[in-house]
């Protein structure tokens, strides 16, 4: 199957530096096709084989995830950049499960988009480091939210550096019982070790940045 671009944006600015930075990462010779509407885009998907889409979905009004869905649905085998001046939690519900949809936002810098368009032209997913990482806050909250209020209350002290008969003193509790949270903690957590916790209470601001300094 052969790769096509579709080019899928209202703005002269944009629409020029995207097709600038497509020569510049080694697709000057895919066929690319630049689309003005809904309807020239919804036509083009159809015409199309394996399309490489990138969108402005600001520019074309297409920023409710369900009418991207019927969108993407119209052409199962086609990739797409959205690539937009935010991305919503909606949009990140709806699509950071899907291989196949890769976000950039306008504000990321000439390297990252580059990036982006090089990991899309060999089929690989790419998500700009904002979007990134407010995945991984996403996933720290849900994390959080399968933690107890002991438990956040214990991976805090442990973070901070607390032995276990140490949390056990301050938790007015048995060093079995805190030896018991920890390992319910870390098994919740996915890690294995007092400084992987660490780190990810950092993340998850359960203690400040300024105590490790």
């Amino acid at each position: 199957m052969q790769t096509t671009i579709l080019l899928a944006d209202n703005q002269d600015i944009t629409r020029l530096g995207l097709q600038a930075l497509l020569q510049k990462v080694g697709a000057a010779d895919v066929p690319t096709t630049e689309v003005f509407s809904k309807a020239e885009l919804e036509s083009a998907l159809l015409a199309a084989e394996a399309p490489i889409v990138i969108i402005d979905t600001e520019s074309f009004e297409m920023s409710d995830p369900k009418e991207l869905l019927m969108l993407f649905q119209k052409q199962p085998m086609a990739r797409w950049i959205l690539f937009q001046n935010d991305i919503d939690r909606q949009q990140l519900s709806a699509f950071s499960g899907m291989p196949s949809i890769s976000m950039l936002l306008k504000e990321n810098s000439v390297e990252e988009i580059r990036t982006a368009l090089k990991c899309v032209l060999h089929a690989e997913r790419y998500l700009c480091h904002q979007v990134s990482n407010r995945l991984l806050n996403r996933r720290m909250e849900e994390d959080n939210n399968h933690l107890t209020q002991t438990e956040t209350e214990i991976l805090r002290l442990i973070a901070l550096g607390k032995s276990v008969k140490e949390i056990a003193a301050i938790r007015i509790s048995s060093t079995h019982t805190i030896v018991t949270h920890k390992k319910n903690i870390f098994r919740k957590l996915e890690v294995n070790n007092v400084y992987e916790a660490t780190r990810y209470a950092l993340r998850a601001g359960l203690i400040e940045t300024n105590y490790y300094i």
